[in-house]
């Protein structure tokens, strides 16, 4: 029996974590959540690395970041320190910091030759109007540059709109900014979108993703809906490229497809949701998971 530890904030009774948990039960292992701001890294006896904590939690035999857009530098120093202990990590630090932040995403998929819609970084009014000059004018799409489940990502039509998004987000202490990602956009009309699970280098499933009415975001956790997505060899190429190029072995790839055009990579999610791709492709995504999980600790 293996022991497998889930580092989230979330209860266990939040889909993925029960459903992570149900599976694990069932081919005879235990999930443990691991809250990050309850577990400590630190070192002891001149420079050896230790995790310190309340009451007397089970180490993990394996450990798997789900707090999504949330992990912030502790979090991460977290999943750092599970892999100084010889912990195995799934996904591991560096593919962490990489996917949790929208531009260097970008930029590990420019890296690997990886096609995506236009798109500048910025952290200045006057370089968010350039910004918008320079991809072809409004509309543009706005995306916070960590973010979960399709918020924070703004459709911007008109300037108006772009100095009330420019005085929340860029007129703050310069400490406190993050930035902004604008991307050229992509009209909703006649574009497919299409989210594929990797896990382990290979597509577990894909689903078509339709927006709600009068929305452009196709994602299911924001009401839009989901059908099974017949997979195709350039879809599968570009998805399990996508993952490797950040270095993740269990990603969430979203791609579009405008009318005519070829296919783009729009997200990576190190953290991604399965509830729709458990309904769309009626497999137990789950207990994939966790037959991969449980690999890696034999492998290690």
């Amino acid at each position: 029996m293996s022991v497998i530890g889930i580092i989230t904030v979330r209860d266990m009774q939040y889909h993925p974590n029960r459903r992570l948990k149900a599976a694990a039960a069932e081919q005879g292992h235990t999930v443990i959540r691991i809250h990050p701001y309850r577990r400590w890294p630190g070192f002891q006896n001149q420079g050896e690395a230790a995790l310190f904590q309340d009451g007397a939690e089970k180490m993990p035999d394996v450990v798997l970041p789900r707090q999504g857009a949330d992990v912030g530098s502790s979090c991460l120093a977290l999943i750092r320190q599970f892999q100084m202990l010889n912990i195995p990590v799934i996904n591991d630090f560096e593919a962490v910091r990489i996917s949790r932040h929208q531009f260097y995403t970008l930029q590990a998929l420019s890296a690997a030759g990886i096609s995506f819609p236009d798109s500048i970084f910025i952290n200045s009014a006057d370089g968010f109007f350039r910004a918008v000059k320079d991809l072809g004018g409004y509309p543009v799409v706005v995306k916070q540059v960590s973010r979960r489940q399709g918020s924070g990502v703004l459709k911007v039509d008109a300037a108006a709109m772009a100095r009330a998004i420019i005085t929340e987000h860029l007129e703050k202490p310069q400490k406190e900014r993050q930035g902004l990602l604008i991307q050229r956009y992509l009209p909703p009309f006649g574009r497919q979108d299409i989210r594929v699970l990797i896990i382990g280098q290979r597509v577990t499933g894909a689903q078509a993703l339709i927006p709600m009415p009068g929305d452009f975001r196709a994602n299911f956790h924001l009401g839009g809906r989901s059908r099974l997505f017949e997979m195709t060899p350039e879809i599968e190429d570009l998805s399990i490229r996508a993952a490797g190029a950040v270095g993740l072995d269990i990603a969430g790839i979203d791609l579009m497809v405008a009318k005519g055009g070829t296919p783009q990579v729009g997200e990576v999610n190190y953290a991604p949701g399965f509830k729709g791709l458990e309904a769309a492709t009626g497999r137990d995504i789950a207990g994939e998971i966790v037959d991969f999980v449980v690999g890696r600790i034999r492998n290690h």
